[in-house]
């Protein structure tokens, strides 16, 4: 090893610095989905939930990412848009949190992931979604809790990823997508 008199001994103080960063425990929460760390995880239940729309079930015995965040809003945010049902005795869960009102799945409505719902200032406010060569607008009725899940007011479904479009099949379709592909890449940006 060299003496702390070498000229050698800042550059392998460096090294030995940066490899103990590297397998230090903590190095495995890095950043995940579009630059923002998971705040934390969510232990599963399970309980009864509506697999429609291929949505996820919680299992017990997983745990599930939760994030307070969301990737930066541009004019062309890159997000991955679920659909959802807005309708009462759906796959949803409780009503939307911008107006504690169901909304028919005819209704060009999305819920947002945590970071970009933003505590609800985005709450009816219109968004462009482009995917499949098409544009259209949506309003944005509710959050897609990409927090809490596992609970009857999430219908036991995990978390959403933070980078999610959640919407209506009305949405869909006027993209000309079919619901069942489940997941789809987009872009969207605030109308």
């Amino acid at each position: 090893m060299a003496s702390s008199d070498s000229p050698l001994f800042p550059l392998i103080t460096m090294l030995l610095v940066a490899a103990l960063v590297l397998v230090h425990p903590a190095a495995s929460h890095r950043p995940l989905i579009g630059g923002c760390q998971a705040s934390g995880y969510l232990p599963g239940k399970s309980g009864h939930c509506d697999p429609g729309f291929d949505s996820d079930c919680c299992q017990p015995g997983k745990s599930y990412p939760q994030y307070r965040c969301s990737p930066p809003v541009s004019g062309h945010t890159r997000a991955q848009l679920t659909v959802n049902c807005f309708e009462e005795n759906c796959d949803g869960g409780a009503p939307s949190e911008c107006d504690g009102q169901y909304h028919s799945d005819k209704d060009m409505v999305v819920a947002l992931s945590t970071g970009w719902y933003h505590g609800g200032s985005r709450c009816h406010k219109m968004i462009r979604i482009n995917g499949n060569g098409r544009s259209v607008v949506a309003k944005v009725v509710d959050e897609c809790d990409s927090v809490n899940g596992c609970d009857d007011d999430h219908d036991f479904q995990p978390p959403c990823p933070n980078n999610v479009v959640d919407g209506s099949p009305a949405v869909w379709a006027a993209l000309g997508i079919d619901t069942d592909v489940g997941v789809y890449d987009i872009t969207w940006s605030d109308e």
